[in-house]
């Protein structure tokens, strides 16, 4: 038997056994990690001892000279530990809350108790004793703890995403996604909890961290600050591809309106890559508040159609403007959205022959107004009818005429047949664009179409028969 003096300078008081416990269990799975062995065996013996087994390269006396484990810190990227004091902190632990615990290896049996250190015999530390082994074949290491509730064992496994029963959503290259089954979010490095996020849509094991994330594992690897982790956790969602997690991230997206989303969506680049997923996966309408007011019809025929509609606000309506989804196409906005569906478009033109009595006495007055136009200016070659319109691009009803100059055609929508003034007056009004070829909404429209109401009216006037004839039918209207 020899005495080894843990030389333990400081003592972590406020340390629970579910915190000891976490430093056995890391080790283990780093031992698991680097040896390339099965992950560790936690359970409990019929006569109520706790056991946690690596299956590895088995621990002895040397370990608990080291302050910090080369072979841990050389892979950030693959393994939980990073202290070598951890081990001796976790015996501390044990002795000052009374738990017995001894480890088997191959190499030696190692208990813990108090002894004089060295030839100061008033001074009394924590040593490890350190036996020949029970078992010089056995492979890896065990520590078997006497005096452990069954609380004990659940709470320091709570530490691990490995039993934390989260729901793996999505892989990275800097690390992966979950949804937390029962708690707030949390934050692992490479699998253990460093933190834990409370707002957060996610949880996050970061298997590739920073320097940065690094320095911040201080010796009880816990409470890190979000300063410490958030461009890791920004660089994991930015690489995401998913339609699992963009969905997830786009429906929270849609809270925002009300400000009871997430804290991951208060960051617009995550909001665009989550778009950028979403587009490239589905057929999706991104549309602002105000295209929700104002989109009319074309919105109808979005659901028509099945495209996902998806608020999104102002900010990053206009970063999608300017940018592309993952396929390298345009965002489907309001006017995206309607450029496509009147291409698409198809007019469902109804025959002369089709049209009921009136509505063909209602039709026949075109050549009548179309002779009030000049006669040298063959602008209009066709006048068609049509059951079906596409909206206008204005308020987003289905449009009641329209003039087509690549085709020198207008179309006017069937119910204006209904009656003469509905007629006459979509007609004049497309017959206004096929002769002066202007658009609506514009200062040189409204010119051209009080010129021409001002030259139909003088030739209304000048026919005293053509003015009763008008004013008996407007009022009879009326």
């Amino acid at each position: 038997m020899k005495k080894f003096d843990l030389n333990i300078e400081k003592v972590l008081e406020h340390w629970s056994l579910a915190h000891a416990l976490r430093e056995i269990i890391a080790n283990a799975l780093d031992e698991s990690i680097l040896s390339d062995t099965q992950q560790p065996l936690i359970h409990k013996d019929n006569n109520g001892l706790w056991h946690i087994k690596d299956y590895g390269r088995g621990l002895n006396y040397e370990h608990l000279t080291q302050n910090e484990n080369t072979e841990k810190t050389e892979n950030p990227n693959k393994v939980i530990g990073k202290f070598g004091v951890g081990l001796k902190d976790a015996l501390a632990t044990f002795d000052r809350r009374q738990i017995e615990v001894t480890i088997h290896s191959r190499y030696s049996d190692i208990t813990i108790e108090k002894a004089p250190k060295g030839d100061f015999e008033d001074v009394v530390t924590l040593h490890a004793i350190v036996k020949e082994p029970t078992n010089p074949e056995m492979v890896g290491t065990e520590f078997i703890f006497s005096g452990l509730q069954d609380s004990d064992i659940d709470e320091a496994k709570d530490f691990f995403l490995l039993y934390s029963g989260d729901k793996l959503i999505e892989e990275t290259k800097y690390g992966s996604i979950y949804v937390s089954r029962k708690r707030s979010a949390r934050i692992y490095v490479n699998g253990i909890c460093v933190a834990e996020e409370e707002n957060f849509l996610f949880s996050y094991n970061i298997t590739s961290p920073t320097k940065k994330l690094l320095q911040s594992l201080n010796r009880e690897r816990s409470n890190v600050g979000r300063s410490a982790y958030t461009d890791r956790v920004k660089s994991i969602l930015l690489e995401c591809t998913s339609n699992k997690s963009a969905e997830l991230l786009v429906d929270d997206l849609q809270n925002m309106q009300t400000g009871v989303t997430h804290d991951e969506l208060q960051w617009i680049d995550v909001q665009l890559h989550a778009c950028k997923i979403l587009s490239s996966k589905e057929k999706v309408l991104f549309l602002t508040a105000y295209d929700l007011m104002d989109g009319g019809k074309y919105i109808n025929y979005a659901k028509e159609e099945g495209i996902r509609i998806v608020t999104v606000p102002d900010n990053l309506a206009l970063k999608l403007q300017s940018s592309k989804d993952l396929n390298g196409n345009e965002f489907r906005d309001l006017d995206v959205f309607a450029a496509e569906w009147n291409q698409n478009f198809e007019f469902k033109l109804v025959d002369y022959n089709k049209l009921n009595k009136r509505e063909k006495e209602v039709f026949d007055h075109k050549d009548t107004i179309l002779n009030w136009f000049p006669h040298q200016r063959k602008a209009v070659k066709t006048i068609v009818i049509s059951e079906t319109m596409r909206p206008d691009n204005y308020s987003g009803d289905d449009a009641l005429g329209l003039w087509e100059p690549a085709n020198k055609r207008i179309i006017i929508k069937r119910s204006q047949l209904s009656n003469v003034q509905a007629f006459t007056g979509t007609f004049l009004h497309e017959l206004v664009h096929a002769f002066t070829e202007t658009d609506d909404v514009t200062l040189e429209f409204e010119q051209e179409l009080t010129r021409m109401l001002g030259i139909i009216s003088q030739m209304t006037l000048n026919t005293n028969k053509t003015k009763e004839s008008f004013i008996r039918r407007y009022f009879r209207k009326q």
